[in-house]
């Protein structure tokens, strides 16, 4: 995006999608609840824009969507498998400690690690 599409999209975010008013001390713009991406200063302007937004807004309420589903805690508090450093399961039956390090690894890499060894016939 280019310095003149950074410099129209804020100065969109402060006028309604509709109309084009400014917010002032007299009117409060509203944000688009389920999208947030367009302000409205009045109703009748949201339902007037309606029909030009609604497809954009479908498709941004479904990336947020996707975001929030698929969005990888950052940390539990179990901390991390030590060999693929994903958060480990809050379920203690989903993780092996190795007793030669006293690691605590998840099912993942244990099944990985077990499957190297079959191969390699160890």
């Amino acid at each position: 995006m280019s310095t003149d599409d950074d410099a129209q999209a804020a100065a969109t975010d402060m006028c309604c999608a509709s109309c084009g008013n400014t917010e002032g001390d007299e009117v409060k713009l509203k944000t688009c609840a389920a999208c947030k991406l367009v302000r409205y200063c009045s109703v009748k302007c949201q339902k007037e824009h309606r029909p030009q937004h609604k497809a954009r807004c479908k498709e941004r309420v479904a990336e947020l969507h996707d975001e929030i589903l698929f969005q990888q805690p950052e940390s539990s508090h179990l901390g991390d498998c030590p060999i693929c450093l994903l958060p480990q399961s809050l379920y203690h039956d989903d993780a092996t400690m190795m007793t030669c390090c006293t690691k605590i690894i998840c099912d993942g890499c244990k099944f990985a690690n077990m499957a190297h060894e079959m191969e390699a016939n160890l």
